[in-house]
């Protein structure tokens, strides 16, 4: 039952980290958007960390969590911007299953071999790929479709390497230790990324509160999971947390009012159904 609850609430957390994520970086700049949240969420899981004195990884174990880190900003990032510019109810889905894709895609490399629900889900989500990413009238044609499209698919990749980097390091060390290390490998990143390109970060102080927020459920949300797959099975928590993209469906739909084609609606459910039976299996 706690590793049920911990995973549906991996699902709330990332659902609703990526919509205002999202909605956030149309009315603001990205760069402010990942500072505030990224500053967040280190300092969340740092507190956390010591207070627990959890095992923090070193030597070689250290590595897998780095790139964990590098690769979950890069997702972050790309996924962000996808859903300021494109419609979220298919920007998201499509991130969600090429994130579910790529580990089985590399055990697949490593000499494992999917089971039957696996490479029935990678059937489903291929097929709700190309059923969401249909488009009626003009949008297809728009610069910024072609972009969220492209930007989903980097965020899809990036989200993918965290999972198999976390994977690898939580397999000799503290679940949560690691996450700090992948934190501060995100926030180092980040740092250099901005000293070198110098953008305009804008905003103003009424607006942190809501970008802390981002952070922290994004935060909570790895926790959750992390919690989740030491306290019970693997299999459940993944299924169960697999379904983020939900919320920022009825959330887009809710709040935006975005609607879908037909086809798009279909693509999106059969998508997010290849996901859970990838977690699943």
């Amino acid at each position: 039952m706690a590793a049920a609850a911990l995973g549906f609430a991996t699902a709330l957390c990332w659902g609703l980290a990526d919509f205002l994520g999202g909605l956030r970086t149309r009315l603001l700049t990205l760069p402010l958007v990942l500072v505030v949240s990224q500053l967040c969420g280190v300092a969340a899981i740092t507190v956390v960390v010591g207070l627990g004195a959890m095992e923090i990884p070193s030597g070689p174990d250290v590595a897998p969590a780095l790139i964990a880190g590098v690769c979950q900003l890069a997702g972050i990032a790309a996924l962000y911007r996808a859903l300021a510019v494109g419609t979220m109810s298919v920007i998201s889905p499509i991130s969600a299953s090429g994130a579910a894709v790529l580990p089985v895609v590399v055990g697949v490399a490593a000499g494992e071999r999917p089971g039957a629900l696996q490479v029935a889900g990678m059937v489903g989500v291929l097929a709700g790929v190309v059923l969401a990413t249909r488009s009626a009238g003009g949008e297809a044609r728009a610069g910024s479709y072609r972009e969220a499209l492209a930007l989903s698919a980097v965020a899809a990749l990036g989200f993918g390497g965290f999972y198999v980097g976390m994977d690898a390091a939580v397999d000799s060390t503290d679940p949560l230790g690691a996450l700090l290390v992948a934190r501060i490998a995100a926030a180092a990143t980040l740092a250099v990324v901005l000293v070198i390109a110098r953008p305009r970060l804008g905003g103003s102080v009424p607006d942190l509160p809501a970008l802390a927020l981002i952070g922290l459920l994004d935060v909570a949300a790895n926790a959750c999971f992390a919690l989740g797959t030491e306290t019970g099975l693997l299999s459940v928590v993944a299924v169960l947390a697999s379904l983020y993209p939900v919320g920022t469906v009825v959330l887009a739909r809710a709040v935006l009012g975005e609607r879908l084609a037909a086809v798009q609606a279909v693509g999106v459910g059969v998508a997010l159904a290849g996901v859970a039976l990838i977690a699943a299996g």
